[in-house]
């Protein structure tokens, strides 16, 4: 029978009155305003203390020389950053030229193109070829890496050599990349997108039949991307690796997390189906870049430029290479971002179990059967963690829930990263993604459960260039521990259930009155004018050769490059620029902290008290998406099996005594000890998943009973002389507490050997 749940409680809580909710309202508000006053005092303070400690007592002549070898220096830079601008710009030219290839630092081939699938989409699947030196095993699973399309190219997740795809590369893995072109196909839907990526997976998995699924990586956007495909076909999608992705997107925190109060700012979806009918009925990815760089003033218009500029002998390559992936804007059909605004950005139907992917047909998470990893980091403000796990605590409202479907779901968190930063930093690939390729060839080794991952440094690799040793630490957690990650469980959340509602209020009035007119008015031809003269394009396209004040900038950049004089770090006049480059930089975070403040504050004062008003809807009851009763299948064979079966029993029954963590290098030592002889090895990754899920059901919810009836899975003396040889290894090997040593004690009492086969059920009557 199939089960129901409902949603979380908070939900249906009612909220604040009026009043009250105004009152609060008005004490945070001037709370943050106080803070970003000081914030902004602070950091011009600390920006004065640095220059007053970096001066020191000069002669006349030093400070004569200090102020000639700075001002020659300021005017180099100026020279090379404008000609490094201008380079951005006929970079970007050249790029567009070239139709923006995927900025892959690999090279690579098509081997299946979507657009010329019965349901064409935009989309094809890249064959990664190997660098020299790198091998890859034929017998190892395949990695199959989504990038996102969120107003940016692909790319992203094979950006340079340490990288998602390097280190999976490095590992032996044959990898491929699902690639997309700048132009969608006319009349595509993400339906048609979700059935092309799942194509690609069946056509990896008969390319490659290994004894694992692909592995499916998606990054941001293309994280929920990857959850749907393995929604749609289970059968083909192997372990899910979803990076930085926004699965919930009301979850946040206030006062950190403010793009999550634009859609309800703005009115809802219909601002995305106006720009889709001024593009002649194509939606320009710039728009959602746009949104990004509103994040980050401060760095928009003046840290990304400074850096430059300060930096200017060693920083243009790095930069020009990120301009031209950050400035590749992709197009997106009017009915894909309708689509995305009103069923993620301001729905958020997809954990909720009511995003259609055709009529009548969802998208139900819940019949994913492969483990899933979630990386996050506290420093993303594009995807904060929240976002990035919530949907657990929606699908799954309890732990017994996540483990009666049979889920594994394992959260890395990292304490500082930025957003880009999980796909594209070198130190993240080789810390954190190298451990998550590793742990995925024992992932589905693990009973179902919610699992915390920590990287933990272990010592220096040997040999010359040797980097650091890593090792993987899982504890297992409980769904309820997510509660921890919000500031008020949730409730902040309410208030955009209304905004769901005027969402579709106002693009019903949109579609009825504005779009007739607009998309009649407005040909295709002039929305390809518009996007030219976006301003993230203007201003690649005007500082590059076609401006002629630029295009005489080389030669006197080569000159100067020739002949550089570089200022004292030390000098005065060095101190004092980076004095003011710090006070310009405050006062771009005041305007933000002050903006993000009143945006939240008139956020609230609208939708929470319109939540008091509008019509509450009626609790969904999501279905379980007719996924099998794990635990009465599981109890129902307590004594069917074999071998490897009792094998996976007793290694857990053992383990249900240890700690709760779990440690990759002793997956590697039991797999090293006795992984052949187990069986586990032999059979095919979801067969082994299997039986792993089947017993840990036993083991949790009847552990005398597993016990007791475990002679009757191994019923031959041989088959007891092998299983008590296998725990004797391990006991010996690994480090056990006295309750673990204890139960080996009772394992071979249990299990002497019998000179013939034991009928089942025999050694009940013998023990009674």
């Amino acid at each position: 029978m199939a089960e129901t749940r409902t949603t979380r409680p908070q939900a249906a809580e009612a909220p604040p009155s009026p009043f009250a909710l105004q009152a609060r309202l008005a004490e945070i508000y001037r709370q943050r305003c106080a803070a970003a006053v000081q914030g902004c005092l602070d950091a011009t303070l600390a920006a004065q203390e640095a220059w007053a400690a970096a001066l020191k007592p000069v002669t006349p002549a030093e400070a004569l020389g200090d102020a000639a070898t700075y001002w020659a220096d300021f005017a180099q830079r100026s020279l090379l950053f404008w000609d490094t601008m201008r380079r951005r710009g006929n970079d970007w030219l050249a790029h567009e030229a070239a139709g923006k290839p995927p900025l892959l630092a690999f090279a690579w081939e098509i081997v299946a193109d979507a657009r010329g699938f019965a349901r064409p989409a935009n989309y094809a699947l890249a064959r990664i070829l190997p660098p020299d030196g790198v091998a890859i095993d034929a017998d190892k699973r395949p990695y199959v890496i989504i990038d996102p399309r969120a107003g940016h190219g692909p790319g992203i997740g094979g950006f340079k050599p340490d990288s998602e795809v390097g280190v999976a590369l490095q590992a032996g893995h044959p990898v491929y990349v699902v690639i997309f072109f700048p132009e969608p196909v006319p009349g595509q839907t993400l339906a048609d997108v979700a059935q092309a990526e799942a194509a690609f997976l069946r056509l990896v998995s008969e390319r490659h039949p290994t004894r694992g699924r692909p592995v499916v990586v998606g990054n941001c956007q293309g994280g929920w991307a990857a959850m749907l495909v393995g929604a749609l076909d289970p059968e083909h999608a192997g372990p899910l690796v979803i990076n930085g992705a926004p699965m919930s997107y009301w979850a946040g925190n206030d006062a950190e997390n403010p793009m999550r109060y634009a859609g309800g700012l703005l009115g809802g979806s219909w601002p995305a189906l106006l720009a889709s009918d001024l593009g002649g009925g194509v939606f320009d990815g710039a728009h959602l870049v746009e949104n990004f760089e509103y994040l980050n003033p401060a760095n928009t218009h003046f840290g990304k430029a400074y850096t430059l500029f300060s930096k200017i002998d060693t920083e243009p390559a790095r930069f020009i290479d990120f301009e031209r992936w950050w400035g590749g804007y992709y197009l997106m059909n009017r009915e894909e971002i309708r689509w995305i605004v009103d069923n993620l950005f301001v729905g958020n139907r997809l954990a909720a179990g009511r995003a259609e992917w055709e009529d009548g047909r969802i998208f139900d998470l819940r019949a994913i059967r492969s483990p899933i990893i979630l990386f996050a980091s506290l420093g993303d403000n594009i995807t904060p963690p929240q976002q990035a796990f919530n949907w657990v605590a929606d699908l799954y409202p309890t732990t017994a829930d996540l483990k009666a479907n049979g889920q594994v779901i394992v959260g890395l968190m990292h304490e500082s990263v930025g957003h880009l930063g999980i796909f594209v930093s070198g130190s993240v690939a080789r810390r954190e993604h190298a451990q998550i390729v590793d742990l995925l060839d024992y992932i589905e080794h693990l009973p179902p459960g919610l699992y915390g991952m920590k990287v933990e440094e272990t010592g220096q690799g040997i040999g010359a260039g040797a980097g650091p040793r890593y090792d993987v630490v899982l504890r297992e957690l409980e769904v309820e521990d997510l509660q921890r990650l919000q500031k008020y469980a949730r409730k902040d959340e309410v208030p955009f259930e209304a905004v769901r509602q005027v969402s579709e209020l106002n693009a019903a009035a949109y579609e009825a009155f504005v779009h007739p007119v607009v998309s009649a008015w407005v040909p295709r031809e002039a929305g390809a004018a518009l996007r030219a003269l976006h301003p993230l394009r203007a201003r690649r396209w005007a500082l590059s050769d076609l401006n002629p004040a630029l295009a005489s900038v080389a030669p006197f950049a080569d000159l100067a490059r020739a002949h550089r004089v570089h200022r004292d770090e030390a000098g005065f006049w060095a101190a004092t620029e980076r004095r003011s480059a710090a006070g310009i930089t405050a006062a771009w975070d005041f305007y933000r902290q002050m903006r993000d403040a009143a945006a939240e504050n008139l956020f609230y004062a609208t939708y929470a008290t319109l939540s008091n008003v509008l019509p509450r809807p009626e609790e969904a009851a999501a279905a379980t998406g007719g996924a099998p009763d794990l635990l009465r299948d599981a109890m129902s064979r307590l004594a069917e099996g074999g071998f490897t079966d009792a094998a996976v029993r007793a290694c857990l029954l053992v383990a249900r005594l240890g700690r709760r963590e779990r440690r990759l290098s002793t997956f590697k030592r039991i797999r090293e000890l006795a992984g052949r002889d187990i069986g586990l090895l032999d059979r095919t990754a979801s067969e082994a998943a299997r039986i792993v899920r089947q017993q840990a059901a036993i083991v949790e919810h009847a552990p005398d009973e597993a016990m007791a009836s475990l002679p009757d899975l191994v019923r031959t003396a041989g088959e007891r002389r092998r299983l008590l040889d296998i725990l004797d290894r391990l006991g010996g090997q690994l480090a056990l507490g006295p309750e673990q040593r204890a139960l080996l004690g009772r394992f071979s009492d249990l299990l002497a050997p019998a000179p013939a086969p034991v009928p089942a059920g025999e050694h009940r009557r013998k023990a009674g």
